[in-house]
């Protein structure tokens, strides 16, 4: 599933991070929190990696 803005796939990468052990947890904010939580490692790999040329900032 690629990612729909930047703000989300920016999130999926420091989620993706956390998971890994390369970022401490505590440090997440916001939507990484609960994405670390719940989602896989593919799929967080999957939104991190979706190309943001074209994509907005935000979606609403």
């Amino acid at each position: 599933m690629p990612a729909k803005s930047k703000a989300q796939q920016k999130a999926a990468g420091a989620a993706l991070s956390a998971k890994r052990g390369d970022t401490p947890k505590s440090k997440l904010q916001g939507a990484s929190k609960q994405m670390v939580d719940s989602m896989s490692e593919k799929q967080l790999e999957e939104l991190a990696s979706t190309k943001r040329k074209g994509k907005p900032e935000h979606v609403s």
